[in-house]
């Protein structure tokens, strides 16, 4: 079946650049990308695989309404807003070409409406939440590449292309009339959609009142229309004090499993919470500190993150384009830029209402079912707050760029680079945590409060699936504690065992604060490919989960009118 689709589509790319590329053609890029296939068969019916239940995995996506309260804005900042909500929304039709290509004749293939809205979760025909198994009718597994490259396109063919711009994060690649490849910057393959995008962004900034809010989104408009962030990421860095908060552009390569190189459009609007923000802007100081104390020998530490770096707490009222695909992002940390974080550090950005949504609604109902009733006192939402937070944080620890100089260490982990670091930052946010109450910088609660909410937060996090980064990082830690004897497991129900997780958590994140170091592309490979997996007893228990009816993760209703705009 496969096969077949290929060859339509490479058949049907073809016809497009024959009829418009012959000669001289006077397309634009953006007519080219519009005309092109995409990775879905186009002009046929859609119905759902008959062997899924797409309305029990529809039901495992619990409703939540995004809002906030916006009575503490100015009026300019409250006419912000909708300039903001309309770019989000663009960035999200630029996620659907990314990830499929058209969104609209694909949506409208499909009839059943159940299905149809159970794509519109996933942003395609693969079910982001189970491995990216399909649920319609006919579609193969989904390309690695996503919609970045011709589905078609071998990794010879890509290696052999001989264009320094193949690996920016910002272009695609796509095939000329003679079937040789070629590189597409995004603003202009998308031109018509971010020239909006950015003026917008001009008018937001025209009626902003922060300073640092004007000079952002003055620099994000014109970031959108180059390809070129940097500044921009630099501008976003220093606004530290709106009540607005917007991130927008391409920014995570999850979505390009083929090479982990291409960034995917997405769209945030914030909220600060200003009370929860004043309690958190004290741990910011603390990272080169918390660098020097890192489990692994002084060459893998020997950097020193920036410190110039903020925490806040915020209400998030949208969601757009690779962030609101699949599971969803309850903490940002960025900018995703090693330059920028080892100059400036990193803003950890905790989107509290949604965290507050998923603790609630998922992960006390995972607790009560799988936890031993002797530890389920330890599930804490603020413990739940604070490991989210500190997994951001960890992002910013560790080294960025190889000890050997082949280069960073995203480079050279190329498609294993983002499993890892999730690793990283998950079991490193837990020692940080460790050594805070340690410091006496965490005096609320105890840390076994975190160290029973992170177990549980594992089984909340790997119903996603073992296929996202995310997933793969959580059975990697999770086998880890397995093998060191970090929990105890009888009838069904787990128990920490508080000082052997602790010195597992030491151990794993010193292994893997080695292997980014020596830029160990081979041994993270065989790291995740073998401890990366579901066992047999552990999803035995997830499937209590489902048998119990709680949701795997949420599904918003959002937009102005969620604020009264």
């Amino acid at each position: 079946m496969l096969r077949n689709v290929l060859s339509m589509l490479t058949a049907s790319i073809m016809l497009v650049f024959m009829a418009g590329c012959s000669g001289n053609s006077t397309q634009t890029e953006e007519e080219m990308e519009n005309q092109y296939t995409g990775v879905i068969p186009q002009g046929t019916a859609l119905t759902p695989d008959t062997t899924v239940d797409v309305a029990q995995r529809l039901s495992i996506y619990a409703p939540f309404t995004l809002t906030a309260d916006i009575s503490h804005l100015s009026d300019k900042e409250k006419q912000i807003l909708p300039l903001l909500f309309e770019a989000a929304s663009l960035m999200d039709e630029i996620f659907w070409q990314q990830t499929i290509g058209n969104k609209e004749a694909f949506l409208s293939s499909i009839q059943d409406e159940t299905t149809r809205r159970f794509a519109e979760i996933n942003y395609g025909p693969w079910d982001r939440l189970n491995g990216n198994m399909p649920f319609i009718q006919g579609i193969d597994s989904k390309p690695l590449g996503a919609n970045f490259y011709p589905v078609d396109m071998t990794k010879e063919e890509f290696e052999a292309l001989a264009d320094e711009n193949k690996n920016s994060l910002y272009t695609l690649i796509r095939r000329n009339p003679d079937n040789t490849l070629r590189v597409v910057w995004y603003h202009e393959a998308y031109a018509s959609k971010v020239n909006k995008a950015a003026e917008l962004l001009n008018q937001a900034a025209g009626l902003a009142e922060d300073p640092q809010l004007k000079n952002y989104l003055e620099l994000r408009a014109k970031a959108l229309l180059t390809d070129q962030y940097q500044e921009s990421d630099f501008a976003w860095m220093d606004m530290k004090n709106s009540n607005i908060d917007f991130v927008i552009g391409p920014i995570e390569n999850y979505e390009d499993a083929l090479n982990g190189v291409k960034a995917a459009q997405e769209a945030y609007i914030l909220i600060k919470d200003v009370e929860w923000s004043k309690k958190l802007a004290h741990f910011a100081s603390l990272l080169p500190e918390l660098q020097k104390g890192l489990p692994v020998d002084q060459k893998y530490k020997s950097e020193v993150p920036g410190s110039d770096a903020d925490l806040n707490a915020y209400d998030v009222v949208y969601y757009a384009g690779d962030c609101n695909a699949g599971s969803k992002t309850i903490a940002i940390n960025l900018p995703n830029d090693e330059e920028v974080q080892l100059k400036k550090g990193s803003r950890k950005l905790q989107l509290k209402n949604a965290m507050k949504a998923k603790f609630d609604m998922i992960l006390v109902p995972i607790a009560n079912e799988l936890m031993d009733p002797s530890q389920q006192e330890f599930i804490k939402f603020d413990a739940f707050f604070e490991n989210t937070m500190f997994h951001e944080v960890a992002h910013g620890l560790g080294i960025k760029n190889t000890l050997n100089g082949s280069g960073t260490v995203r480079e050279v982990l190329k498609e294993q680079y983002s499993a890892i670091e999730e690793a990283k930052a998950d079991i490193l946010g837990l020692y940080m945590v460790t050594k805070l109450y340690e410091m006496g910088e965490l005096n609320q609660g105890q840390v076994m409060d975190n160290y029973v909410t992170f177990m549980a937060g594992i089984f909340r996090s790997v119903r996603f699936g073992a296929a996202s980064a995310h997933g793969k990082a959580n059975m990697l830690t999770f086998s880890y504690f397995s093998e060191n004897n970090a929990f105890d497991y009888a009838d069904g129900k787990y128990k920490v065992n508080f000082d052997k997780m602790k010195t597992a958590v030491e151990g794993l994140g010193g292994m893997i604060l080695t292997m980014q170091g020596d830029g160990n592309y081979e041994g993270v490979k065989e790291l995740i490919q073998n401890k990366s997996v579901i066992p047999a007893a552990l999803q035995a228990d997830l499937d209590r989960l489902k048998d119990a009816n709680i949701p795997v993760d949420i599904v918003f209703t959002q937009g102005k009118s969620q604020l009264g705009l």
